[in-house]
């Protein structure tokens, strides 16, 4: 499904608002305005339509849908290997089922704009956090073969330029979903990795 690809150049996190009541998923939409770019999707199927298409950050997800529900929506997005946050936001209350769904946080509805923008910004900060992660841990090589290959030896090196794309598109989701607190990109950048 979405691989992040087709990462966006916004400088804010991406999130899709799924439900099919469209007031609601326009509401929440609304809510999110200015904290995030925002889609919406008014049932299953228009969901993962979404997903296959564009690299989104954070869903927030209904679970009681007509058609594909919100629990089959959650568990394709898992099967699928969606490198996402999901936040169910629903009426359902929830009960031990919840112990087993792939799902990073559950809010209630009615949800106000404050909570579900808290929500929306915790869940982007923890993905920022994981992506982080992945971009130093890839970074890392690609410097210390910059600083002890070549750039002709590099060129020619068709897995090195694969690690360079994507060592570009995790620094800049980090950027994107950490902002301000992406600090520790501009830290690691003072590590010297070259030989003496």
């Amino acid at each position: 499904m979405g691989d992040g690809t087709d990462e966006a150049d916004e400088d804010r996190p991406r999130a899709l608002v799924v439900d099919d009541e469209r007031e609601v998923a326009d509401a929440y939409a609304l809510r999110l305005r200015g904290l995030c770019e925002v889609e919406t999707a008014y049932g299953g199927e228009d969901a993962l339509r979404a997903v296959e298409d564009h690299a989104f950050d954070v869903v927030l997800l209904d679970r009681h849908m007509p058609g594909l529900s919100g629990d089959e929506v959650l568990e394709c997005l898992d099967e699928g290997d969606f490198d996402g946050r999901v936040i169910m936001v629903t009426a359902i209350d929830p009960g031990f089922d919840v112990l087993d769904m792939p799902f990073d946080d559950y809010l209630c509805k009615p949800v106000d704009r404050e909570d579900v923008r808290a929500a929306v910004t915790h869940q982007c900060t923890v993905l920022g956090y994981e992506v982080l992660g992945d971009y130093f841990g890839v970074e890392s090589k690609r410097r210390v073969v910059e600083a002890e290959l070549s750039a002709e030896e590099r060129a020619s090196h068709e897995e090195f330029g694969e690690l360079e794309a994507n060592a570009d598109r995790l620094e800049r989701r980090a950027r994107r979903l950490l902002g301000d607190a992406a600090d520790a990109l501009d830290d690691f950048e003072a590590i010297g990795r070259e030989s003496e």
